[in-house]
């Protein structure tokens, strides 16, 4: 059971790792280009219809109702709800899909890139036609990964999205010096359904046979969308503002949207290996805690994955706005992304930076408050931070460029983070520790602006002296990164210990902790 709990989280680790690859290998054929950037708002539409049709679902929706029928000794009372849910979902996005399709210009047009030229809308447009049909196959991708993981198998689901992004690659390498940007849509086609089919098998051994029925009436169906509700409508508000950054991208000039792309994916890379890897190893752990009725054992966990992952995720963040430029251009300097791309997309990051930290403490915190079985709070906040990060972009945008939709969605996530922190405090009956949290926050801080300070300094030092001599023996790039890290680092965990921290023992205790069943 361990080993395949290790083997799920190191697909875990992989499917960030080749998301990260899938960019390195887009950004050699493309860089900040106005094909990428038509590509990238088409890809808007078809996440929305699959995020509101179906993304709701899953999950929150889905797996709880599911879990309960899959109980039962009769399995086939589980299979029929599956095939009732599986077929809705495929023929609600069949039919928006169509819709998209018919009227994909006029929605490029007037709604979705009013920016962009006439060529780039027409490029957008028929590049959305194609990404649809992936829209459908991830509709019933995603239940089928529902319905495993609630029948506790995780392997296949886990593997699933890697297969995606080696799709996407492959067909980046092979279909896009021949038929450009369109490789990369059929790419994502080809990759929804190894999405599928990677899963497929499993499903079919645990019992599933395709049955073609409808029912709005069925219990087990009205719970599931009844449950969808808050889900959607965080969806939604999430989705919108991706939305209105598409928007107003697309009148910032070429490459906008896709620096804005590069710097939002390399800010979640630390947030989704670091944070989101520990909230889905504890979250079984707050579960527990809180059916038992430990609310003082639920509250110091809580409390301690929070500094466990500031403890982690504050230096990445650090590194990554100290020595954003090398690291960039040794990730994706190479082919079309060229030091103009480089330039960009460091800019976007330095802003993007900044909310990093608070990103990964909501990790945390929204599965605090599902464990204690409270879905509306964190998306009623949520929706209203999402507003606010609309609002901002609008204000923002006039003054930073696509800088300020970054900056917008960096305040808006540190409000929403510190409300939801407050509003979980006051749930519990002793509050959230704040006596020892703050305190340990605050060394944390101290650590992080000592080994900033160190890893902007070296990379001074190697500019000045080192790059601007034209006597380079090494990339100077890569001696800023090689040497600045390690750097940065040490002092990170020297100030650490000058100021007597617990982070390390405490994260090395939340790391070999075993989780609860």
């Amino acid at each position: 059971m361990a080993g395949a709990a290790l083997l799920v989280m190191l697909f875990f680790v992989l499917s960030r790792l080749s998301g990260l690859a899938r960019e390195i290998v887009i950004g050699a054929q493309f860089g900040t280009s106005a094909q990428y950037d038509a590509y990238l708002a088409a890809f808007r539409i078809p996440d929305l219809l699959f995020q509101l049709a179906a993304g709701g679902a899953l999950g929150s929706a889905f797996i709880p109702v599911f879990s309960a029928y899959w109980l039962k000794e009769d399995k086939r009372e589980a299979w029929l709800l599956f095939s009732r849910v599986l077929n809705l979902i495929v023929l609600v996005l069949v039919s928006l899909s169509v819709m998209a399709a018919i009227f994909a210009e006029p929605i490029v047009r007037n709604i979705l890139a009013p920016g962009f030229s006439t060529e780039q809308q027409a490029l957008t447009a028929a590049l959305m036609r194609v990404m649809l049909i992936g829209t459908v196959v991830f509709g019933a991708s995603g239940l089928v990964m529902g319905a495993l993981n609630a029948t506790q198998h995780f392997l296949a689901p886990a593997a699933a999205p890697v297969l995606y992004n080696l799709a996407i690659i492959a067909a980046a390498f092979a279909l896009a010096p021949i038929y450009g940007v369109y490789g990369l849509a059929i790419g994502v086609v080809v990759g929804s359904l190894a999405h599928l089919i990677v899963q497929a098998p499993v499903l079919v051994r645990k019992g599933y046979r395709a049955q073609a029925v409808f029912s709005l009436t069925d219990p087990g169906v009205r719970k599931v969308a009844l449950l969808m509700g808050p889900r959607v409508l965080g969806l939604f508000f999430v989705q919108l503002h991706f939305l209105v950054n598409t928007i107003l991208a697309s009148g910032l000039g070429a490459g906008a949207l896709s620096a804005l792309n590069y710097a939002w994916l390399l800010m979640l890379l630390p947030q989704g290996i670091i944070a989101q890897g520990i909230a889905t190893v504890v979250f079984p752990t707050f579960s527990a805690q809180m059916a038992a009725g430990q609310i003082d054992a639920f509250r110091r966990t809580i409390e301690r994955s929070l500094r466990v992952v500031v403890f982690l995720v504050a230096p990445s963040a650090g590194l990554l706005f100290a020595l954003r430029r090398p690291t960039i251009s040794i990730l994706l300097e190479r082919g079309a992304f060229d030091t103009e791309s480089m330039i960009l997309v460091a800019y976007g990051l330095q802003f993007y930076v900044i909310g990093l930290i608070f990103h990964s403490m909501l990790e945390i915190v929204v599965r605090g408050f599902y464990a204690t079985q409270d879905t509306w709070t964190p998306v009623s906040v949520g929706v209203l931070a999402m507003t606010g990060n609309i609002i901002l972009s609008f204000l923002l945008v006039g003054h930073l460029s696509f800088g300020g939709l970054a900056l917008a969605n960096s305040l808006a996530t540190l409000v929403e983070t510190i409300v939801l922190l407050w509003l979980f405090s006051r749930r519990l009956p002793s509050g959230l520790g704040w006596q020892t949290l703050l305190p340990a926050m605050l060394k944390t801080l101290a650590a992080t602006a000592a080994m900033t300070m160190t890893a902007w300094a070296w990379g001074r030092w190697v500019y000045e002296n080192v790059y601007q001599s034209g006597q380079m023996a090494v990339n100077d790039d890569w001696l800023t990164i090689l040497v600045g890290a390690p750097l940065a680092l040490l002092i990170y965990l020297l100030v650490h210990w000058l100021l007597r921290s617990e982070e390390i023992t405490l994260t090395i205790a939340l790391l070999r902790r075993r989780p609860h069943p």
